[in-house]
């Protein structure tokens, strides 16, 4: 431990507070709250711990703290901080899924809204729904049969809303509050689970009107009565005290936390979430501290929130105006083992799709070392060249790490001195440029290099390795037949091919490498042809040096669009009239010379 550490430690105070872990370059690795400080921050650099804080207290270089006067404002400052810093040990809520409300505005003419954020603004907020279609279609029916106010301003005049009776037009006409409150009131009975006794108001007029002989309007209250029914059934029950709640279950296995929630409205059970993330501490802890998150400045916090027994909920229920709850036994014990059990089924699903991928990618690398006999190769770099006739010669490498492809650590190389279409000598350029660099700087070589191309190319590949560089690095070469196909491997100085089936995972990685190089090189050949070849026209003609040149090289991007351009583009490019018409003569001449393209003057 370093000095400094040791020195810090001994000043820590014994009072509750906010601890913040910093790696060697001051970022912050780690955000926590404490009851004692003293106790907490100690406690990482004492006594034995799991590989993940080991990890963790590994890359501690400093610390610093921020004293505060209970836990619960701990809890909130800890909040805070995780959300600005974003620390990488810390459980991060990723808040990409957020389900919709219905939003009674708190105005003097209030409104329904359809919102997927609850503020505490005031405003009666109901829900989650389990889908936008869901919440808009509870909306529809509620404004059927409450008359606020639709428009986001006021206008000048009624609306269509006002004759089809769906708004009592406060832009014209004075509207008691205690209207609206009474309205309120009722919507807020109707979406707390009290939809029944409308229903049998609705019944009851519904019967008036058909005694009236009035059966349009008995048809309309007939089918507004099945749309509430057809609405509100698709909400379960699941208790019947019709309490808002919210359930927690978690499970944790393989460094992986598993977190399920159950979204329980007015007793009913109408939406769950689970989030599947890594963790790095204690998976209680880590769970809390996720939970702390959930509800960390939001306005729709539950009256009751249900978590497994054994949670350390005590800091929680001081800062949350709701029963924070632990049940032991009773329908409420069974909610939480059901959120549970699919936080459970949830992590298990992800570690059996984990385990497939595992099979084939690092399962496949593992495959391929065994056919080698060689170690694992962990990392593979794949060479490949491509040229027209010797013209514009390029090479492209690739790299795949445990299987998968490391696209930030593509290479692509221009060949400066090879003359001709040669393979071989290409090859050992790339060979000789890649790794007298990787040398120099010291830094580490690959476990394995794959060539696309078949003995020849292996051996200008080993003779530069082995006889110039003085390296030893297995190599192997991946032969095509006449098709295109990948057909034989062989490896380092072997005459014969390896003994591999074409059926393997090993195979298959082979395959998706060498069709991966192949592409990419034939991408950046095709780019420094199309480069190449406008550059070397233009420099044919006089007036254009090389700033002109890539100017044009940048406008057009070809030789053809150079061609069909009018004169207002070159304008644009500050050329002449003149030369404009001298470089778009003589593309067209090196076009036409080289197809029977015809050029129609632009009008």
């Amino acid at each position: 431990m370093l000095q400094t550490l040791r020195d810090k430690l001994a000043l820590l105070p014994a009072k509750s507070g906010v601890y913040l872990m910093k790696g060697q370059s001051g970022q912050i690795l780690y955000v926590g709250k404490a009851k004692v400080l003293k106790n907490r921050v100690r406690s990482y650099f004492t006594g034995s711990h799991d590989r993940k804080t080991q990890a963790l207290v590994a890359n501690i270089y400093d610390f610093e703290y921020i004293v505060t006067d209970t836990v619960a404002e701990a809890l909130v400052l800890e909040c805070n901080l995780i959300k600005q810093h974003t620390p990488p040990y810390n459980i991060m809520l990723r808040d990409d899924k957020t389900y919709p409300y219905i939003k009674i505005t708190n105005e003097v003419h209030p409104r329904l809204q359809i919102v997927r954020r609850v503020k505490k603004d005031g405003a009666k907020y109901f829900g989650p729904y389990p889908s936008a279609f869901a919440a808009q279609a509870t909306k529809r029916l509620l404004d059927r049969l409450y008359p606020l106010r639709k428009c986001k301003t006021l206008k000048k005049q009624v609306c269509l809303y006002y004759h089809i009776n769906q708004c009592l037009a406060p832009c014209e006409f004075t509207v008691d509050i205690p209207v609206y409150q009474q309205m309120v009131k009722e919507i807020t009975q109707f979406l707390s689970g009290g939809h029944k006794e409308v229903v049998a108001d609705l019944k009851g007029q519904m019967e008036a009107a058909a005694e009236q002989l009035n059966f349009e309007r008995a048809g309309e209250l007939r089918d507004l009565i099945r749309h509430i029914e057809q609405v509100m059934e698709e909400q379960k029950m699941t208790t019947p005290d019709l309490v808002d709640r919210d359930v927690f279950g978690f499970a944790e296995e393989k460094g992986l936390l598993s977190v399920q929630v159950f979204y329980v409205r007015a007793g009913k059970l109408i939406e769950r979430s689970v989030n599947i993330m890594p963790h790095f501490g204690e998976p209680i802890e880590d769970f809390m501290s996720y939970v702390e998150q959930f509800y960390h400045e939001r306005g729709d916090v539950p009256k009751e929130v249900l978590l497994p027994e054994g949670s350390p909920s005590e800091v929680l229920a001081e800062v949350l105006e709701a029963k924070v709850l632990e049940p032991k036994r009773g329908q409420k014990r069974d909610l939480v083992n059901l959120a549970t059990e699919n936080a459970r089924q949830a992590l298990d699903e992800k570690l059996r799709l984990m385990e497939r991928n595992m099979d084939r990618t690092l399962g496949a690398v593992i495959e391929l070392g065994d056919v080698l006999a060689i170690n694992a190769p962990r990392r593979i770099e794949s060479f490949d060249n491509s040229n027209i006739q010797g013209a514009d010669p390029v090479a492209a490498m690739v790299v795949f790490i445990d299987g998968k492809p490391a696209k930030s650590e593509y290479r692509k190389y221009k060949i400066r001195t090879v003359d001709g279409p040669d393979d071989y000598e290409s090859m050992r350029e790339v060979m000789r440029r890649r790794y007298s660099r990787l040398l120099k700087e010291q830094k580490p070589l690959p476990d394995l290099i794959v060539i696309d191309g078949g003995k020849g190319q292996l051996a200008a590949a080993l003779d530069v390795l082995e006889n110039e560089l003085g390296i030893e690095i297995p190599v192997c070469g991946l032969a095509k037949d006449d098709r295109h196909k990948t057909s034989q491997l062989f490896f380092m100085e072997e005459d014969t091919p390896v003994n591999i089936h074409r059926h393997s995972q090993a195979f298959y990685l082979l395959e998706r490498i060498q069709d991966e190089v192949h592409r990419f090189a034939i991408t950046f050949h095709r780019q420094t042809r199309k480069r190449t070849g406008l550059a070397s026209v233009l420099d044919d003609v006089p007036g254009v040096g090389p700033n002109r040149r890539k100017t044009l090289m940048k406008h057009f991007g070809s030789l053809k669009a150079i061609a069909e351009a009018d004169m207002d583009a070159f304008r644009g490019l500050g050329i002449g009239d003149k030369l404009a018409e001298d470089i778009r003569n003589h593309v067209r001449a090196h076009l036409q010379a080289s197809s029977s393209t015809k050029f129609v003057e632009p009008s």
